[in-house]
Order: structure tokens, then C-alpha cells, then sequence
């Protein structure tokens, strides 16, 4: 292990060279961390073709859904909240049970799925979202998360709060048609997550180990949850950072694993399509991001596909370069994280692939 920056780097030079990488890819993560370019960096692993070619540890102060937990050194077995990336995760789920009929199509109205609100359901407008809508966050109603997610006025802590989940997210009012706006909503999600907790029978978690985890060999993970006992699908996700890698080999593998079907072909490129303009760059899927980056060894930009969580948690994947890459960070509810994972993708792993 060599340390540099505040981080540990295990030598990979030579699978690096063999995956078609500059050799110092490592170091230059090293120089990005010392020059101050990359703070709060946790955890960066990056692999192509299924082999590792950049990991490196930190440490630094972490949370646990929201809470402190000190300072931590992390390590390859090391639990990490994903924050926003476990909404990616949920995808996955969704595709899976839909898949097994044991959900129902996204073009269902998802209001027939929550017989409980009647009034609710009598709004013509309201009778017009579909699980789809939810998947892309096209639901077109109100919902606040650019404040911090210790603001009580945040949309997904004010969900959280409520006696009703489902009816606070279900009752926003509209500001923009169904399908025609794009709005951060943890709420899209949670609805998302409760429909296939009502069409599996399972809690998330349990589902998301027989059906996702275990296939992977994921042995260990947590799920938070809520005050009323609902583990949140918009947000309670940890995994180690080996263990979301081989999540993202899975995509990249379209599904397949170790000749494996675990998620559904064409679920994937139905949920790496963009749908939608986030107006933030990127284009969403069915809660992917979905933008371009240049690799050289390609001769310019490509497509990358990523879940993104609040504090720069990141899944980075590029199916044509076939390279996946986790970040985690420490560097919650502030709206710059975003710089720090981006740069360590786009300048540091697929700048520094010099070959196919």
C-alpha cells in the first residue's frame, strides 16, 4: 500500500497496463488528492473486464443515514452509505420482480396500486401518473430536495416525518404535466419501492438479498429506515465499495453473472435509455443518469451511465470502454460534491484509458 493525500493505493500498476491504462493512473489520483483538487475522497475502485485497475482507501469523518460516526478508516469491508445511489439499486430491483410478474407494468396508474386514497384518485390529473413517471421523476408535482437533508423543509425528511408517506407524496400539487418535467423526488422512489414491497411480499431488503445480493455474493449490507419502520428506497443503502463494484460489473454484464441471469436484458437498456433532461447536465433513465465524457482510447466522448448520491457517492459506468467505477465521499449536503467524483471519472479513470 502506498500513501499519498490522505489515501492508501494498492498497486495495480500492472493490471492497469493489461486493461489498457496509463500506469499512473494511481499516482496521478494521489497528486489530484495532495494538490487539494479532490477532497473528502473516501474510497476510489475502478475495474475494466472484471479486474481491478485503481483502489485506493482514505479516511476522514463519515454518517450513517444523516448521523455522525466519527472519523473512519476505510477498508475494502467497510460499509458506506450510497445515499441516492441506492434509488439506481431499486431499478434493479424493480426489473427483476417485473420480470417475475410480481409486479405491475409501468404504464399502470399508480393510484390504483393505493386504494386507500380515494380522494386522491378522483383528480383526473392525479389518475394520469404511472410507476414510469415515477421511475424517470416525471411525476410533475411539487418536491423540495435542494435544501440540506437536515432541514426539516426538505421534501424527503418532511416525507419521513409524516404520519402517511404515501399520501404526503400522492397529494403534492402539480406544477407541471405528468411526463413532462423532470424533478428530484425521493418520494418518486419511495412509491416505487412500496409497490414492489406490496407485489413481492417482501421488505426490501429481504428481497434485495435473495434476488440481487446473494447471486452476487454480497453477504453484507444494512437498510435504513424510517421512524414508522419503512426502510427508505430513495436513501438507505449501504454496501462496501467491492460489493456495489460488482453491481456495476452486473450492468455492464447486461444482467448476466458468472453465465447467471439476474437482471433482465432488456430491462437494463429500457433503464439506460435517456428519457428525460434532468436541465443539469445529465439525462435520467429509470433512475439513472445518463451522460458523455471523452475517453481517449475511443476517440471521444462516449456514454456513461451512474447513480449519484448526496455527499459525492457515485457508480460510474461506461458500457463502450466496459470500465465501472465506485466513489465514495464524505462530503454530505454540500452542492459542490459533485466536482470531486466527477473529476476523478472523467480526469482521472477514462482520461487515463490509452487503449481498447
Amino acid at each position: 500500500m502506498v500513501s499519498s493525500g490522505g489515501l492508501s493505493l494498492s498497486p495495480h500498476a500492472l493490471a492497469a497496463e493489461r486493461r489498457g491504462f496509463d500506469t499512473s493512473i494511481g499516482r496521478r489520483l494521489c497528486a489530484g488528492a495532495e494538490a487539494g483538487l479532490l477532497p473528502h475522497l473516501h474510497v476510489v475502485l475502478a475495474e475494466r473486464g472484471g479486474e481491478t485497475v485503481l483502489e485506493s482507501y482514505g479516511s476522514g469523518p463519515d454518517e450513517n443515514w444523516g448521523r455522525s460516526i466519527g472519523d473512519v478508516s476505510f477498508a475494502a469491508d467497510t460499509l458506506h452509505d450510497l445515499r441516492s445511489v441506492s434509488k439506481s439499486i431499486v431499478s434493479l430491483l424493480y426489473g427483476i420482480a417485473l420480470e417475475r410478474g410480481e409486479v405491475p407494468r409501468l404504464d399502470t396508474p399508480i393510484l390504483d396500486l393505493f386504494p386507500d386514497y380515494p380522494d386522491l384518485a378522483a383528480d383526473p390529473q392525479r389518475q394520469q401518473l404511472t410507476i414510469e413517471h415515477a421511475l424517470t421523476m416525471t411525476l410533475g408535482m411539487e418536491w423540495d430536495e435542494t435544501r440540506p437533508y437536515t432541514d426539516p423543509e426538505n421534501s424527503e425528511i418532511a416525507m419521513e416525518m409524516a404520519p402517511d408517506r404515501y399520501r404526503y407524496i400522492l397529494e403534492r400539487p402539480f406544477v407541471a404535466e405528468p411526463g413532462a418535467r423532470w424533478i428530484y423526488s425521493g418520494g418518486a422512489t419511495a412509491l416505487v419501492g412500496e409497490i414492489l414491497q406490496r407485489g413481492t411480499g417482501r421488505k426490501l431488503p429481504d428481497f434485495a438479498r435473495e434476488r440481487l445480493f446473494s447471486p452476487l455474493g454480497i453477504e453484507t449490507f444494512e437498510w435504513a429506515a424510517g421512524p414508522d419502520g419503512t426502510h427508505s428506497p430513495a436513501s438507505g443503502l449501504r454496501l462496501s465499495a467491492p460489493d456495489l463494484l460488482k453491481i456495476g460489473r452486473l450492468v455492464l454484464g447486461n444482467g448476466l453473472w458468472q453465465d447467471h441471469r439476474i437482471v433482465p436484458e432488456a430491462w437494463l437498456t429500457a433503464s439506460l435509455r435517456p428519457v428525460i433532461a434532468t436541465g443539469e447536465g445529465p439525462d435520467y433513465g429509470y433512475f439513472w443518469f445518463c451522460g458523455q465524457a471523452p475517453v481517449p482510447a475511443l476517440g471521444g466522448p462516449v456514454p456513461w451511465f451512474a447513480g449519484f448520491g448526496n455527499g459525492g457517492q457515485r457508480l460510474f459506468l461506461c458500457p463502450k470502454a466496459d470500465v465501472a467505477a465506485v466513489i465514495f465521499s464524505g462530503n454530505y449536503n454540500n452542492w459542490n460534491a459533485w466536482i470531486p467524483p466527477t473529476r476523478v471519472w472523467s480526469e482521472i479513470i477514462l482520461a487515463n484509458l490509452v487503449r481498447v
